[in-house]
């Protein structure tokens, strides 16, 4: 693939961190020689079909022909110099090259269904800046403008520029200064791990049924950025100005935890306190009947929430997504949804808050759906799995997330063009990631048609690293758009600064037994180890037993993290 010499196309830039593609040099003498009137005859012809695919005719109703042989099928390019239409269908048609050999300067075409540029001389597709920024402006206008843009007017840098930008809130670690270098100096130790084990391996016990708690803390108390957080002192139990409100601080009995599990005693703790602080915070929960431990996370990251986030400068009360609470900076991403008419094309942008990813094994027809600000839950089958064995991958249901899906006719969305409530797809991308992924998989079925409850017991697979760029909004815009040397909005926003979309899985909390009389144990990784923490309990175990669990819910670090916290 090819790019042009031109300067405009300024070849020296690199493009997400990849070089551009090597320049052509039939694209750079057709620049030198013709500039940008092609382009601007081709913005005149350009179509947009939803869901917003790029196509070139002249006529809305023109079905292209090649002129050589007659054919409507296959590839068919449209001459940048004469309009001549032909075909390319190797090995048995190539009048495409043919008429860029016999008319000499007639080199750079256009392909009529795709709207890309090709060198019929080097048989490659090429690029320009220039044309793929018009096609893309082209191709949002269609989706986000009542009328499309065809007028063949050209942007400018100005309007290029013009771009909407969710604000959304950059991860910076923790740096001490000069005084609190000296007082760690006086006053710390190394942690390293006693007996052979990791430093913070602690049972807790249990305390009537709270095999849900303790999972879920095993799992937090070794989250690397919240770990780090209360362990620098961040959230001092002793000086927090929470202690004097009506219900008491949920992060301070989570400071008391963090200093007992790190202090070096391997007995198990018991963590009542934390328990009772819960309960008034959560009071519809409060029994010593068995919970579930995704019920209980989310119910911990409000109460952090509601005792640290109001008094953040960064905090609003429209959502979470730039929250200056410990809970959101570490488990809080950013949610893309676009709703597209089927019929003229415009698309309607959302963007939501939230700090898990649920998702249903159970085949199902429905369709995905935001449940609150906190969480969302999209329904999937077993998408690249199989389905003979039963198996469901994380992949798989992370792909149908992101998949387009047609809404039924009982959820047409109204269409500020049409004026009208008209069928639409739904697509579904991450605009932000946030420095933990949690991934809560659906195993407990509530029927109220039925009245009755169940439990899933399907086996699913998740990888121990996982990279999310597939799910991420610019690679879904980039799959929608086509392949464009162009600067999607919001591209270096999706992860924080200095950070990266791969990700290490750290804790995996599982589920045992039924419904209405199972156990929550949780795996820890550190460094490639894993170590089974049931309750009071802590065993080292190997990878495949892991693998053999029955998920409930994941949890993945960002890569760098993980790798800092392995080897601390």
């Amino acid at each position: 693939m090819y790019s042009t010499r031109s300067s405009s196309t300024n070849h020296h830039h690199h493009y997400d961190g990849v070089a551009p593609p090597r320049p052509c040099a039939h694209l750079s003498d057709y620049r030198e020689r013709h500039g940008l009137k092609g382009f601007r005859v081709l913005a005149r012809c350009l179509r947009i079909r939803p869901p917003g695919r790029a196509s070139i005719r002249r006529d809305p109703r023109e079905v292209p022909r090649c002129e050589s042989c007659g054919v409507d099928a296959g590839r068919l390019f449209a001459c940048l110099i004469c309009a001549t239409v032909s075909c390319w269908r190797p090995p048995d048609s190539w009048h495409a090259c043919a008429h860029a050999q016999a008319r000499p300067g007639h080199e750079i075409a256009v392909d009529v269904d795709r709207a890309e540029l090709f060198c019929c001389a080097c048989r490659d597709q090429v690029f320009d800046r220039d044309f793929d920024t018009t096609v893309v402006l082209a191709q949002k206008a269609a989706m986000e403008l009542p009328k499309p843009l065809t007028n063949g007017t050209w942007p400018s840098e100005r309007a290029m520029s013009l771009r909407k930008r969710q604000k959304v809130a950059d991860y910076r670690p923790w740096a001490p200064d000069l005084k609190e270098r000296a007082l760690m100096g006086r006053g710390s130790v190394p942690l390293s791990g006693r007996n052979g084990g990791p430093w913070g391996l602690r049972g807790l016990n249990n305390l009537g049924n709270t095999c849900f708690m303790n999972s879920v803390l095993q799992a937090l108390l070794h989250t690397p950025p919240l770990r780090n957080y209360f362990l620098s002192d961040r959230h001092n139990q002793h000086a927090c100005l929470r202690k004097a409100a009506p219900r008491l601080c949920l992060a301070c009995d989570l400071d008391s935890i963090f200093s007992a599990v790190f202090s070096g005693n391997q007995t198990p703790y018991s963590p009542a306190k934390f328990l009772y602080s819960w309960w008034q915070h959560a009071a519809n929960l409060a029994s010593y009947e068995q919970q579930d431990a995704h019920e209980f996370f989310i119910s911990m990251l409000d109460a952090i929430h509601e005792r640290e986030g109001p008094s953040q400068p960064n905090s609003r009360n429209g959502g979470h997504g730039d929250c200056g609470c410990i809970a959101h900076k570490v488990f809080s991403g950013i949610l893309r949804s676009d709703v597209t008419c089927t019929v003229c094309g415009f698309t309607s942008t959302t963007y939501d808050p939230c700090v898990d990813i649920s998702l249903d094994l159970e085949p199902s027809h429905g369709s995905g759906k935001l449940r609150n600000t906190r969480s969302y839950s999209v329904q999937t089958d077993s998408v690249g799995s199989n389905q003979s064995l039963g198996i469901s991958t994380l992949r798989g249901c992370l792909d149908r997330f992101t998949r387009p899906e047609k809404l039924g006719s009982d959820q047409k969305f109204y269409c500020q063009h049409c004026k009208v409530r008209q069928e639409s797809l739904k697509q579904m991308s991450i605009r932000k990631l946030p420095l933990v992924s949690c991934f809560h998989i659906k195993r407990f079925e509530h029927s109220l048609t039925r009245n009755m409850s169940r439990k899933v017991d399907r086996y699913l697979q998740f990888p121990f690293s996982l990279d999310m760029s597939p799910y991420l909004s610019s690679s879904i815009m980039r799959s929608r758009f086509g392949n464009r040397i162009f600067s999607f909005d919001g591209d270096e926003m999706e992860c924080p600064t200095g950070l990266s979309p791969q990700f290490e899985l750290f804790a995996v909390v599982t589920h045992t037994g039924k419904l209405d009389a199972g156990h929550y144990v949780t795996y820890l990784r550190f460094c490639d180890q894993w170590y089974k923490c049931d309750d009071a309990w802590i065993t080292q175990v190997p990878d495949g037993v892991v693998r053999a669990s029955q998920g409930y819910m994941m949890f993945y670090v960002q890569q760098k993290l993980f790798y800092k916290a392995s080897a601390s």
